[in-house]
């Protein structure tokens, strides 16, 4: 299957450079290109491509605000694009904005052609890819918060806690794997369950916490203190979790 991907930086040296880049790989065709924000959300809702590769700095709409009009109000039937944000700028605020707007993935403009080809593959089959810097610094963020919820716990205090008693204890667990940032093939394996299986219960999860993808559903079981030192206890030294 070719996925089909648009384009939007406001230099159009760099748009050039990703077409090059993106349309050499047979699974891979740059469908258009856009300048700004604005211009990227009409083009998507036009071309309809699997991804939206969206930098962050550009004039009038910035890509973050982009990315929130795309993902908010998608006009087709269907799901809209993944998008993957692209950025010069290895900033938290940027990182945190733009995973809040919707973007399934965070990665930095001198990452390797090979790394921006396999992070349009994980995005569009609807995973989390982040830049291994943004990885270390949200782990390292989020391994500091108190211990919080775990199957079978005591209702949690936060907003955010609260938010996750609409899961099963099942989903509660695919959910920790998650936000320990296991695909859907790692988590499949660590809990004895087929690849189509995890799948299916990731899209349960996100319809029932109304949200748009498996990074905002990482986002708020940290909020919810899912990753806590208790949490952790109950994995073994590979992050599965330990079973009975």
């Amino acid at each position: 299957m070719t996925i089909r991907v648009l384009l939007a930086d406001d230099q159009e040296m760099v748009r050039d450079a990703l077409r090059a880049v993106i349309d050499r790989r047979p699974d891979f065709e740059v469908v258009g290109a856009a300048a700004d924000g604005a211009e990227a959300v009409a083009r998507a809702r036009e071309l309809r491509p699997d991804v939206v590769v969206m930098d962050v700095r550009m004039p009038g709409t910035n890509g973050i605000e982009a990315t929130r009009r795309l993902l908010a109000d998608w006009p087709h039937p269907g799901p809209p694009p993944r998008v993957l944000v692209l950025t010069t700028f290895d900033l938290d605020a940027y990182v945190h904005a733009a995973l809040r707007a919707g973007a399934c993935g965070f990665l930095l403009k001198n990452s390797p052609p090979d790394q921006l080809a396999h992070a349009l593959r994980v995005v569009a089959d609807g995973e989390a890819m982040l830049a291994p810097s943004v990885t270390q610094r949200l782990i390292g963020a989020f391994t500091a918060l108190p211990a919080g919820l775990l199957p079978g716990a005591p209702a949690p205090s936060t907003a955010a806690g609260r938010r996750l008693d609409a899961l099963t204890a099942r989903e509660l667990e695919v959910l920790l794997l998650v936000a320990r940032g296991r695909s859907n093939l790692q988590i499949a394996e660590d809990l004895g369950l087929s690849q189509p299986t995890v799948k299916s219960r990731v899209n349960r999860i996100l319809t029932r916490l109304g949200l748009d993808n498996r990074v905002q559903a990482a986002l708020l079981a940290h909020e919810a203190g899912l990753l806590g030192p208790a949490a952790a206890r109950t994995h073994d030294a590979d992050g599965a979790p330990d079973r009975p």
